[in-house]
């Protein structure tokens, strides 16, 4: 791959240093590690975006589930209404 542009991004030092210390797990340099693992993510959601699907890490995937399990939390301009269409009000 033939490298000939430049993306700067700012980070904070707790990043950068969990960043570094994955880097040196596999050997690389940090710029070839966030490469890799940007470019397969980024491959990733685009063929997810062209087959219309939802890609979400098991993170997400909890969360997302978490968020559907809970109950709404109804606003009053829609308890009004629940009222008005069951003939309460």
């Amino acid at each position: 791959m033939q490298k000939n542009s430049s993306l700067m991004v700012r980070l904070d030092e707790e990043s950068k240093a969990l960043l570094s210390a994955a880097a040196e797990l596999r050997r690389v340099s940090v710029s070839d590690y966030v490469r890799s693992v940007v470019m397969g993510q980024a491959e990733r959601e685009l063929a997810a975006a062209q087959s219309h699907t939802i890609a979400m890490t098991p993170t997400e995937q909890l969360d997302f589930w978490n968020a559907l399990a809970k109950p709404p939390k109804l606003t009053k301009g829609q308890k009004g209404l629940g009222a008005i269409m069951r003939g309460d009000a």
